[in-house]
């Protein structure tokens, strides 16, 4: 009986989301977001969109399993990465007052399109994982829902969310946002209720809890997080493209509020995490199974339906955006409805069919694509906030450090860059990769810099 409400709860929000999309949708509204009167999106339509797209199943999941593993350290380390609504705020500001309306209108200006091929190339990757990633966690969560069922869910939600989003572009994405931040609110609202006011809940105990493995690697994380917080969301085409499309006031409110509101929702999650481990539940598949063991079965459905319904909505955002970067900027096919439905579909199929690849470790795409884009770092402090011209090389040499950290990460386990990492935890050879990145970034950007 409950895999059954369950599953109906779930397909009435997908209903629902389809019947807010737009019925019909113009070609600006497709790609820029515009309503059907022509009107830029309102701030709190920005503000729930930009949570419910950053605080997506994937992420979700990240931080409740940091928590079990590394406590409070954990947690936080996590929720440093929404700092990036204040980065990510800032940099919008300063390309706007440069007259940019893009992070590849600001870079193609200075680098050509060789320069914007590099970053394209990077949010491409982002784009991808973000869809995988989300189909996976559904996946996971039908199949301890309903032994066997998560191929066939996640051949349905991406089909489900292929429609309405293929239907209405960015527009249908923004209006089904609101609708799904709000469920996801109540729903787990609901749920984080029950969990402070538990007989077994301490909030002391929780926030100074060191996890099932020790708060030390945690801490190694928030370092991390906090040297990729600055470029991070420069190479979140989501989170840029909702920067652009209305005016600068709007835009710099709806950052400020995304930041302490979704900052709150994945501390707020990984409490689930930490409590799991200070109960001493062993941890079965992604949290999930564990949760299932700790909570009655209307609390687990209402965590798993906050995290079924953060995927949906970051599918449809992920979508549009890959719609916009293959069409408006790299226009390899039409500016048509048409155009950016086909590209959709590719991004769609791409996804699904890389949750038969068989990696369900969800930080590590967090991890590689954090580091691909801290090339952006030097780039934007010296040339866009210090206002210094630099030199092609300069630029190609930080991207291409940045590319060379990144699949050292990916591929700590291989001969060749086992020899080269330091031996120690992961986490521990990521902040290492990320201090040399950055190191060699800033010197290869200074050295072909000169004032404009």
């Amino acid at each position: 009986m409950v895999p059954v409400i369950f599953i109906a709860v779930f397909g009435v929000i997908v209903v629902a989301s389809l019947l807010v999309a737009p019925r019909r949708v113009s070609i600006e509204g497709f790609f820029g977001g515009v309503t059907s009167a022509g009107h830029a999106p309102g701030l709190w339509t920005l503000v729930l969109s930009q949570v419910t797209t950053w605080i997506f199943a994937r992420s979700l999941m990240n931080a409740a399993i940091l928590g079990y593993y590394y406590g409070i350290a954990g947690t936080l380390a996590y929720a440093a990465y929404y700092g990036s609504f204040l980065t990510g705020g800032f940099i919008v500001g300063r390309l706007r007052e440069n007259g940019s309306m893009s992070v590849q209108d600001w870079l193609g200006a200075r680098f050509g399109a060789a320069g914007n091929g590099c970053y394209n190339l990077v949010i491409a990757l982002r784009l991808l994982s973000e869809v995988f990633a989300n189909l996976l966690v559904v996946g996971l969560i039908f199949n301890a829902v309903l032994a066997g069922s998560g191929t066939t869910a996640i051949l349905i939600v991406a089909l489900m969310g292929l429609v309405y989003s293929a239907w209405g572009g960015l527009s249908a994405a923004l209006r089904t946002d609101v609708l799904q931040m709000l469920v996801f609110l109540v729903v787990f609202g609901v749920a984080f209720v029950f969990l402070v006011a538990s007989p077994g809940f301490d909030l002391g105990a929780v926030v100074t809890a060191p996890g099932t493995a020790g708060s030390y690697n945690g801490w190694v994380l928030l370092a991390v997080a906090l040297l990729q917080v600055f470029s991070y969301p420069a190479h979140d085409p989501v989170m840029m493209d909702r920067g652009f499309i209305a005016d600068r006031d709007t835009t710099r409110r709806s950052f400020l509020h995304a930041f302490w509101i979704s900052t709150l929702c994945i501390i707020g999650f990984g409490f689930f995490g930490i409590q799991a481990s200070l109960v001493g539940v062993e941890y079965e598949g992604e949290l999930i199974g564990t949760w299932g063991k700790m909570f009655p079965a209307w609390v687990f459905g209402a965590l798993m339906i906050s995290l079924l319904v953060s995927a949906l909505s970051t599918l449809d955002s992920a979508l549009a955006s890959a719609a916009r970067l293959v069409v408006e900027e790299l226009k390899l096919v039409p500016r048509s409805l048409n155009g950016g439905r086909m590209v959709m579909v590719v991004f769609m199929i791409a996804g699904a069919a890389l949750t038969l690849w068989g990696n369900a470790t969800l930080f590590d795409a967090v991890a590689v694509s954090g580091t691909a884009s801290m090339f952006l770092t030097p780039v934007l402090i010296v040339g866009l906030v210090m206002g210094r011209q630099i030199a092609g090389w300069s630029y190609f040499g930080a991207f291409g450090a940045a590319m060379l950290g990144a699949f050292a990460y990916f591929g700590r386990g291989w001969t060749l860059f086992a020899a080269i990492l330091p031996e120690g935890h992961k986490y521990e050879q990521l902040l290492a990769i990320c201090v040399v990145v950055l190191v060699a970034g800033f010197a290869a950007v200074l050295a072909g810099a000169r004032r404009g």
